[in-house]
C-alpha cells in the first residue's frame, strides 16, 4: 500500500493523520510505503511532453505500480486539494498505458485535512472525483478531520480517539478492498487459464 500526502511544513497534521491510516493497514496485513511532504515537494512539476523524468517521479510510479491500495491524504486549500498532491497524482499519468492504467483496480482511501468544517466536505467529495477520474475505488469511509477542533501533537498522539479510529478504518478498509480484489484478479486468471481452448 502506498500512502501520499502531506504539506510543506514538517510533520503536519496531513502527513500524521495519513502515519495513523498506514497504521490501521498495517494492523491488516498491508506491508506500506509513504510519499510524505518533503518528497512530495521534491517532484517537480509534472509535465506530460517530457521525457526527462526524475528519479523521485520515477520512485512513485514504479511504487503506485506495484500497490494494490492507496490512501491520499490531503489539506483543503481553498475548496480544493493542494497543488503538492494534486502534482503527485497528476505525476500517476505515466501509469496510463499500463495493463492496470493509472489506479485501476485499486482501492484508495481518502483523508482531508481542514481548518474548519466547511472545506473539508467539500475536499473530499473533489479528492473522491479525481480517485474515480483515475479509474480507483475510493473506499466507503473517508476521514474529514477539523484541525481547528483536533490537534496531533507528535507522530504517535491525537486529542480525539475518535478521529484515531476513523483514520485507522481508512487503513483497514483500503487494506481489506485490496485484499478482495486481489482473490477476484486472481480468480479471474485461473478461470481464463481453465478454460478450454
Amino acid at each position: 500500500m502506498v500512502g501520499i500526502g502531506g504539506t510543506t511544513r514538517p510533520q503536519s497534521s496531513t502527513e500524521r493523520a495519513l502515519a495513523f491510516a498506514l497504521r490501521g493497514a498495517q494492523e491488516s496485513g498491508a506491508s506500506v510505503q509513504r510519499f510524505g511532504g518533503a518528497f512530495l515537494h521534491s517532484l517537480p512539476h509534472y509535465a506530460p511532453e517530457s521525457r526527462e523524468l526524475t528519479d523521485e517521479q520515477h520512485e512513485l510510479i514504479e511504487a503506485v505500480r506495484a500497490a494494490d491500495a492507496l490512501i491520499i491524504a490531503t489539506p483543503g486549500y481553498h475548496g480544493g486539494i493542494s497543488g503538492l498532491v494534486k502534482n503527485a497524482l497528476d505525476t500517476l499519468e505515466e501509469l496510463r498505458l499500463d495493463e492496470r492504467p493509472y489506479l485501476d483496480g485499486r482501492a484508495v482511501g481518502s483523508i482531508v485535512t481542514a481548518y474548519g468544517w466547511q472545506a473539508a466536505g467539500t475536499v473530499l467529495t473533489s479528492l473522491r472525483s479525481i480517485v474515480h477520474a483515475l479509474r480507483g475505488w475510493p473506499t466507503p469511509f473517508g476521514a474529514t478531520i477539523n484541525t481547528l477542533e483536533t490537534r496531533f501533537e507528535s507522530a504517535d498522539t491525537c486529542s480525539d480517539p475518535k478521529v484515531v479510529e476513523q483514520l485507522r478504518i481508512v487503513g483497514r478498509q483500503a487494506s481489506s478492498f485490496a485484499l478482495a480484489f486481489g482473490a477476484t484478479r486472481a480468480n479471474e486468471y485461473r478461470d481464463v487459464e481453465l478454460a478450454p481452448h
